[in-house]
């Protein structure tokens, strides 16, 4: 195994030498902090976005194309949504819509509700984007699991046949967020393999022996974490990308939005100032618009 660590804010792959299992690991601090702090979440609903957000990076990162690797999940619950956005450029954002009275209530007796307790009966999506001249790939599960990570392995059972198990883990450190994830998948057996059953058994025997702790740690690194799980077998690491806090937003953008509102809902829409605001829903960056500007731009 290599001897450099991936530190915060990157995601790796790797493969367990000789043995038909893949996979990839990704630690997040500041990124993942940064993200969370936008907002004034509850800590069940930070823990939630941190864990989409982890599992974002582990799928997105192994997209072979520029675009987008969107994970989702939709409910009926105290959480209504929870989208988390991967670029391949390593940009990350993510948020969380939420009744913060009824997150209260379904957090009343757990040490920290997951998935299926936020969100109620819904559904968990992935979305591929390879960009505006390609169609979506959108693959579609129920919320089964307590927990996103449950909901990710279903998803890749049913979309792609690929068995999968994932780990997912949020911590509050110090005053800051943190966030860590870890992803294997079985390489199917082949006539030149044969059965190859038994080590992915024997991996994953070794894989939930993980603690959330581990993920979450900064003081041990990517490598020292494989390293712990896999030194029978040994680990081969590959090259890691860097993970950054990003969002979509522009001053166009907005302009765009509120272009497409008819002049009266406009005109509702200013403030005592004189002035249109919008807040980005993901990263919280307020827009300041004269209703003026969007007269001219309509010219």
């Amino acid at each position: 195994m290599s001897e450099t660590s991936l530190p915060d804010d990157l995601v790796g792959g790797f493969q367990i030498e000789g043995e038909p299992v893949r996979g990839r690991v990704a630690r997040l601090g500041p990124t993942i902090d940064k993200i969370l702090q936008a907002h004034d979440y509850p800590e069940a609903v930070a823990n939630l976005l941190g864990e989409a957000c982890a599992l974002a990076a582990l799928v997105g990162s192994n997209l072979k194309f520029q675009g987008r690797l969107i994970v989702e999940a939709r409910g009926a619950g105290a959480v209504r949504y929870v989208i988390a956005d991967y670029d391949t450029s390593g940009g990350l954002r993510g948020y969380c819509r939420f009744d913060a009275e009824a997150v209260a209530t379904a957090s009343s007796g757990f040490l920290r509700p997951g998935a299926r307790s936020l969100l109620g009966e819904g559904v968990f999506m992935m979305t591929v984007d390879q960009g505006t001249d390609m169609d979506r790939y959108q693959g579609v599960t129920d919320i089964q699991g307590e927990t996103l990570a449950l909901c990710a392995e279903q998803y890749f059972a049913q979309s792609e046949q690929t068995p999968t198990r994932v780990r997912l883990a949020v911590g509050h450190l110090d005053g800051a967020w943190r966030a860590g994830g870890i992803l294997i998948q079985y390489v199917a057996e082949d006539d030149a393999r044969g059965s190859t059953l038994e080590a992915w058994v024997r991996t994953q025997a070794l894989f939930e022996t993980v603690g959330e702790d581990e993920l979450s740690d900064p003081d041990l690194s990517s490598n020292e974490l494989l390293f712990r799980l896999f030194h029978e077998d040994g680990v081969r690491v590959f090259n890691s990308k860097p993970l950054t806090p990003f969002c979509r937003c522009n001053e166009a953008r907005i302009v765009t939005v509120l272009k497409s509102f008819e002049p009266a809902e406009r005109a509702d829409m200013v403030e005592d100032d004189g002035k249109i605001r919008v807040t980005c829903e993901f990263c919280s960056k307020v827009y300041a618009m004269e209703p003026a500007e969007l007269e001219a731009a309509e010219a």
